[in-house]
């Protein structure tokens, strides 16, 4: 279990004597590891949830009033779920992790997706943009999330090639 901490944390190298004091003070007035579990799981339900009420809405209503619903509970649920692995990782792993090289077009496609859906339902007020913006919000989402997974994206890229050709 201290091993996955360390790794999480991005200290499996590190011993306490190379780590700066301010790292070292941080690290004394965190959150237990369980607490950071509890974050973890609560703020991705919230998200998991709010992302499904969004779904429901636009299954439920009328398309066209509720899409902006719709959008809002989405980007947000989506945000949430992201932000739930700052309390494994904290946030400057969590930035180290987005950008990295095997994931920075992902990050940049989904975190534009996230600024764009928001900006066409309620500020352009465009419904069919605000709806595209949605579908490439998931696609970047899900190629982020199997980044983390070894091999998942070759495994998806080669079931696509299978089928396109």
């Amino acid at each position: 279990m201290d091993k996955l901490k360390k790794a999480l944390s991005g200290r499996e190298d590190q011993e306490d004597e190379e780590r700066g004091f301010v790292s070292q003070a941080l690290d004394a007035s965190s959150l237990s590891w369980s607490t950071r579990v509890k974050g973890f799981c609560i703020c991705f339900g919230i998200g998991v949830l709010m992302s499904v009420l969004g779904s429901l809405v636009l299954a439920l209503g009328p398309l066209g009033g509720n899409l902006k619903l719709f959008a809002l509970l989405y980007t947000i649920g989506n945000m949430m779920a992201i932000g739930s692995t700052l309390f494994l990782m904290g946030p400057m792993k969590q930035l180290s992790n987005m950008f990295a090289k095997t994931r920075v077009i992902a990050t940049v496609v989904m975190l534009s997706a996230l600024v764009l859906t928001l900006c066409s339902a309620f500020w352009w007020r465009k419904n069919v943009l605000a709806l595209m913006f949605v579908i490439i919000q998931f696609c970047a989402m899900t190629w982020y999330s199997i980044s983390y997974i070894p091999y998942a994206r070759d495994a998806v890229i080669k079931c696509f090639d299978g089928i396109i050709s």
